[in-house]
């Protein structure tokens, strides 16, 4: 080797592709334009090869005018004819009774048929890979929602019933709105009405003591609210992608006060909102200095007592993966398990997955390790994404064309209160378990060796929702093929937040439970639903249920808050200080 040749190798190595990167992403919100690139080139490569996809697809078209032409007189004459195209269950776009009226009716009908051809035409291309056609499908619907009739003053007849009732004024209101919020975006402020739910004060006013605190959480004792309890405690594991308060909403919206009212005593960690500083924290931190630090907390708080643990979304997977490696150190201290819209298996991780291929994730580790963590309003326009129909548009019209202001109520105070994640975390997660499944390939090491939920024999309770788009439930329902323990299942109605925020008393609740003994052989999915029992209501008393049979009999007196002695003293009232950062 000459000497020239290794000098040029030890010279440093300027760097151009992160900064390029960081920068498109600040004009792309995020997304991969090699991405969006090799999908749209798969889908366009293999329909210009297929001739038969292309005459089917024209027949359609042909079909479609024919059937619209048809249409479009009777919709004159007979406003309640029957449509062609019906609206899907969840799609409340043109159910309105204005929509009826011509010609709004023929609009929403040619809006429907374009929509479903274009399904059509991004789905069902042979050779096409999935994952691509997942995308091209998404992009397109996304497209075409921004476009929709319904979006437009002059071409939805609630709007203009409205600016005709009020004199234009609902307009002037909704420019108001618009400028209005965009001063909050620019000064980093929460949305209008979000003031009234103050940390502290409204939300997450369960009294209790920080009892522990280092650099990646504080862990919250609650104060008992009965003179004897449950000799096992209880520790919940909010996501590191949310403020743990979700749990702890409103008096009449909080888990935490359901929890402690019924005589157990509860801690909860609360995530300290990541920065720069913290780019270099990952999913082993999380184990150590949060779920394992908090559970030896709680061993101390309360000595010789094996402790139901609960995690919620990711902080659900994240407290499997550390259940799983304390079964494979022969660590006892759980009594339970509960997994909240919690998923262990990511091969159908819904539409999430369309952000996540090996383009995509690079993409996103390049912009991130300009800042250190991901920022909170990337993280929300992900998941806003995924409903963009309820979340922005309708919202949009709302405020902006019908100038009324959407009432604010806790949960959606909370969604407001958005956190970061750190470089490496976001980064661990990603790649390994939303692209390499590790943890059910066995790949998933903690401490340097790989962990199993199959190890897992402790009594779980797995609880879904319906309408999740973040963890679809039969994604969740997987962990009953993944562990060799007795699982109970629920699943209720609501969506990923609404179905777990889900307090008794509260009209239009019900779910679905069902217990599958570890002997028993496995049901799918679909036939458990079929045969689940059915329950009006929400699904905590049945938690609470299920709680008191795997708890001893007998209660005994509270433990005190913290214990000084073993260096656990109090050492601020609750909600603490981490949740107070911006």
């Amino acid at each position: 080797m000459d000497k020239q040749g290794s000098d040029a190798r030890q010279r440093p190595r300027l760097s151009f592709d992160r900064p390029l990167h960081a920068a498109i992403a600040r004009l792309t919100a995020g997304l991969s334009p090699a991405a969006l690139f090799q999908a749209y080139t798969d889908w366009a490569q293999h329909l210009l090869f297929s001739p038969d996809k292309q005459l089917e697809l024209a027949e359609e078209s042909v079909r479609n005018w024919m059937h619209f032409l048809e249409y479009w007189p009777k919709a004159l004459i007979d406003p309640d004819c029957e449509a062609c195209v019906e609206l899907a269950p969840n799609d409340k776009r043109f159910a309105g009774d204005a929509w009826h009226g011509w010609p709004f009716n023929a609009v929403s009908q040619g809006f429907l048929f374009t929509q479903q051809w274009w399904h059509h035409a991004t789905t069902d291309v042979k050779g096409v890979s999935v994952h691509h056609e997942d995308v091209v499908s998404f992009v397109a619907r996304q497209m075409l929602d921004v476009v929709s009739p319904a979006n437009f003053l002059l071409t939805n007849p609630e709007v203009l019933e409205t600016t005709f009732q009020q004199g234009g004024m609902n307009l002037v209101r909704g420019a108001m709105n618009f400028w209005e919020d965009q001063r909050r975006v620019a000064e980093g402020k929460k949305p209008v009405g979000a003031e009234a739910f103050q940390v502290g004060r409204d939300v997450a006013v369960t009294p209790g003591k920080v009892v522990a605190r280092n650099r990646l959480m504080e862990l919250i004792q609650y104060t008992p609210a009965t003179d004897r309890v449950y000799r096992e405690p209880v520790l919940i594991v909010p996501a590191w992608i949310m403020k743990y308060y979700i749990l702890d909403l409103s008096p009449a919206n909080s888990l935490v006060k359901f929890l402690v009212d019924q005589g157990h005593t509860v801690f909860i960690l609360s995530w300290k909102n990541p920065t720069g500083e913290d780019r270099d924290l990952g999913m082993e931190d999380y184990h150590r200095l949060g779920v394992m630090a908090a559970l030896n907390t709680v061993s101390a708080i309360v000595p010789g007592q094996p402790v139901h643990a609960a995690g919620y979304c990711i902080g659900g997977t994240q407290l499997a993966i550390a259940a799983a490696a304390m079964a494979r150190d022969a660590d006892t201290r759980l009594a339970s398990l509960t997994l909240l819209a919690a998923q262990t298996d990511f091969t159908e991780a819904g539409e999430l997955m369309l952000f996540i291929d090996e383009a995509q994730v690079s993409f996103l580790e390049d912009m991130m390790a300009e800042r250190g963590y991901l920022d909170t309003r990337q993280m929300a326009g992900a998941f806003q994404i995924l409903r963009s129909n309820d979340l922005i548009w309708s919202a949009m019209v709302q405020s902006y064309l019908k100038g009324e202001r959407p009432p604010m109520f806790d949960l959606m105070a909370w969604n407001a209160d958005a956190t970061r994640m750190p470089y490496r975390l976001h980064s661990d997660s990603l790649r390994r378990l939303f692209l390499n499944n590790a943890l059910v390939t066995g790949h998933f090491e903690i401490d340097g060796r790989p962990v199993s939920l199959r190890d897992i024999r402790v009594p779980i309770f797995a609880v879904s929702t319906i309408s999740d788009h973040v963890a679809p439930w039969r994604s969740v329902y997987k962990i009953q093929a993944l562990t060799d323990a007795d699982v109970t299942f629920v699943l209720s109605n609501g969506g990923h937040n609404a179905g777990i925020v889900n307090p008794p008393g509260r009209p239009n609740r019900k779910h679905q439970i069902a217990t599958h003994v570890q002997s028993e052989n496995y049901i799918d999915s679909d036939t458990w639903q079929q045969s689940a029992i059915h329950h009006e209501g929400s699904w905590w008393p049945c938690w609470q249920d299920w709680l008191v049979r795997h708890s001893s009999a007998d209660r005994v007196p509270a433990p005190a808050l913290g214990v000084p002695s073993k260096g656990y003293a109090p050492l601020c009232d609750a909600p603490g200080t981490y949740v107070l950062g911006s």
